[in-house]
């Protein structure tokens, strides 16, 4: 049997994106939309697991691919412990802590489980590459304030890792060579400062920095700590005040930039100051993360799917564009990211990592 073909996974909040690649070749691609008052029905993200795998296996027999051409599966990583970047194969004590949500509750634990149980009925590897929990933090990063508390490295690795390279490649240099900022803008917000190749510093975009179209960012911790005792919400509530339903969603009761553009244009006062604001916490993450690499910074890289609004770019860039260029790569490139780093393992230019190999199991 000939096995040709990669199978992509991509599970994000309200969506999953799904994709059948040849090689380089995308053969096809969708974005499966999920009924969020479905998603609302599930008491943690992993118990959608069986929703979101039967979608996958649906679509893939309405397009006329078989499960028996596969070669790999590969599905983005999740909230796993803090661990090198790089591909890594699926092996079961991953498939536990995602499973647990050893570092937290993320769409993205799904897509190592699924693309294990995908590959899992072939004989075939399952892979995760440049995972959320990528970890390539300095000490003085760690430090929070409070010793109990650790500043936990979890970040759009992936995205920002394929775009740094993109930027690098058009820059003539490596990315090894460049200091770069990276804002990925999307449902969450991740702002880091690459030097040399190495994300040293982020906000947790779960529970810091900017609020984002979805999530709350960073809040007063005093009055988020009376939240928590007041008695008028479940912690599942409040999971999804500060994760889901959060940030400009809470504001404006959507999650759509563009929307809120054509409010703001329409006139809509609590719209403009709500969407700038989000935008002026982007800005200032930004010329914070400015000083870690002491204002050496080659380019200032706006990236993910917020970055489409020029309403949103051009009040980030007029802010910030003292600190170095600013570039715009508006998406992601997490498919074709995946798909090529399951592929420099697959014809040998790698070898894949073993995430018990790399991680510590002592925190």
């Amino acid at each position: 049997m000939q096995r040709e073909l990669v199978l992509v996974l991509n599970p994000g909040s309200t969506s999953t994106k799904i994709a059948v690649y040849r090689g380089t070749e995308r053969l096809a691609q969708e974005n499966l939309n999920h009924d969020t008052h479905m998603l609302d029905g599930f008491e943690k993200i992993t118990d959608q697991y069986d929703y979101r795998k039967d979608m996958i296996i649906g679509w893939l027999k309405e397009n006329g691919f078989n499960t028996q051409d596969l070669r790999a599966v590969v599905g983005r990583g999740g909230l796993l412990r803090p661990m090198p970047s790089g591909a890594y194969r699926v092996s079961e004590p991953m498939v536990k802590d995602l499973i647990i949500g050893i570092q937290g509750e993320h769409a993205s634990n799904l897509g190592g489980m699924i693309a294990d149980a995908i590959a899992k009925t072939e004989g075939i590897d399952a892979y995760i590459v440049d995972p959320v929990a990528v970890d390539e933090f300095e000490p003085l990063a760690r430090i929070s304030g409070m010793p109990e508390l650790k500043r936990k490295s979890l970040v759009h690795a992936l995205n920002i890792k394929a775009i740094a390279h993109r930027v690098a490649d058009e820059m003539g240099k490596k990315v090894e060579e460049l200091n770069l900022i990276l804002a990925h803008l999307g449902g969450g917000i991740s702002i880091v400062p690459m030097k040399k190749g190495k994300i040293i510093d982020a906000n947790n975009a779960n529970e810091m920095g900017p609020f984002s179209p979805e999530r709350c960012g960073g809040l007063p911790v005093g009055d988020v700590a009376k939240m928590c005792f007041s008695g008028d919400y479940t912690p599942a509530e409040l999971k999804k005040k500060m994760r889901g339903k959060g940030g400009m969603t809470a504001y404006l009761g959507t999650n759509d930039g563009r929307e809120v553009v054509k409010r703001i244009e329409a006139g809509d006062k609590e719209a403009k100051l709500v969407f700038e604001a989000m935008a002026y916490q982007i800005a200032k993450e930004i010329g914070a993360m400015a000083t870690v690499i002491e204002g050496k910074v080659d380019a200032v890289v706006l990236t993910g799917g917020v970055a489409y609004s020029k309403y949103l770019t051009d009040y980030v860039t007029e802010r910030v564009s003292f600190i170095a260029p600013v570039i715009i790569k508006a998406g992601e490139d997490e498919m074709e990211a995946l798909n090529l780093g399951v592929l420099r393992v697959l014809e040998g230019e790698e070898v894949a990592k073993i995430y018990e190999d790399e991680v510590s199991f002592n925190d």
